[in-house]
């Protein structure tokens, strides 16, 4: 069902794709949007080793478009830089695709929020992140991803600079 990559010398590992989701600050998530148009939003996000949580508005086109149809793409620029002097960049990027679902729960709401909030202000006391979910709670929609598939790819130039260290 997924597209096989054809460029495998460039193709990141498991280990690095899931490197690279944990490390990321934030990544553009794809959906099917009203109109037939694709719908692509910046989004932060935490990854957990199993699944993406996303927090959002109550309501608003994100959630329309979920409704519809859960499918969903997420894409992490985890390395951008230019190289000039090629016309290229040297990039490393992760997709993940699967199925979202908006979560009702109370338990797992507040399970996805703390791992959220946790990742954004890891020095934040227990009761200062506490109080910040607290005022915001009732405005609060987490959102889950569910990975069916996970690729990563990097630029050939890294590959490369990459071959060159090991000599």
């Amino acid at each position: 069902m997924f597209r096989e990559m054809r460029r495998k010398k460039q193709m990141l590992s498991a280990a690095e794709c899931a490197d690279l989701l944990s490390r990321g600050s934030s990544g553009v998530l794809a959906l099917a949007g009203d109109g037939g148009y694709p719908y692509a939003v910046p989004m932060s996000y935490v990854y957990d080793g199993e699944k993406l949580y996303f927090h959002c508005a109550s309501s608003g086109h994100k959630l329309d478009a979920i409704r519809r149809n859960p499918k969903a793409s997420f894409c992490v620029i985890g390395q951008d830089r230019i190289l000039p002097e090629a016309y290229t960049t040297a990039y490393q990027s992760v997709i993940v695709f699967g199925d979202m679902r908006i979560l009702e729960d109370d338990g797992e709401k507040r399970t996805a929020i703390e791992k959220l909030a946790l990742k954004y202000a890891p020095e934040d006391t227990k009761e200062h992140r506490h109080l910040a979910i607290e005022r915001d709670w009732n405005g609060l929609c987490m959102l889950e991803l569910t990975p069916e598939h996970i690729s990563g790819k990097e630029g050939i130039e890294l590959v490369k600079e990459r071959a060159s260290e090991k000599v």
